[in-house]
């Protein structure tokens, strides 16, 4: 069985190792690497294709160890992974219209909240809302510029995952 992987890498030394030692350690083969250091994403990282190989189990191993490491994986056998980001708002946002925050995230393409919790207080300015959004890959910037610019518009405190 093989397995297309587009990584995402940061631009230091030893990265690519860090890539490619676990998936000798764990007893997959590696068909290709294609790295081309000049060649950036959005972010200033280095986008690397490698092609392994062995059976399902190991494959997995692999992946997983990868993601431990906090490897960014973009893309498997060519579908885009999706990333996670969780926020918090804290405010009125009863009083400031919950339906209207939950369109403003999805109106972003390739963008829309997977959940939403609502924590209520005696106090509505010291309500917590928890918003977990879904996005292609590619697309954090994106979201974390949308949740400040809503954080701003609408008073709210916001805490992001770091």
């Amino acid at each position: 069985m093989r397995l297309n992987l587009v990584l995402e890498l940061l631009d230091i030394p030893g990265q690519l190792m860090d890539v490619l030692e676990p998936v000798g350690r764990l007893g997959a083969n590696i068909v290709t690497v294609i790295h081309q250091r000049d060649v950036k994403t959005e972010r200033g990282t280095v986008p690397v294709q490698i092609t392994i190989e062995g059976d399902e189990e190991t494959l997995d191993k692999v992946i997983n160890t990868l993601e431990a490491q906090k490897i960014q994986i973009m893309e498997i056998n060519g579908v885009l992974r999706k990333e996670t980001v969780t926020t918090i708002l804290i405010g009125d946002i009863v009083d400031k219209d919950v339906k209207n925050v939950l369109r403003r995230f999805n109106e972003v393409e390739g963008v829309k909240v997977a959940d939403f919790n609502l924590k209520m207080s005696d106090h509505p300015e010291k309500s917590a809302s928890k918003f977990i959004i879904e996005a292609e890959y590619g697309k954090r910037r994106e979201i974390m510029k949308k949740i400040k610019e809503i954080g701003t518009s609408y008073g709210f405190l916001v805490i992001n995952e770091v």
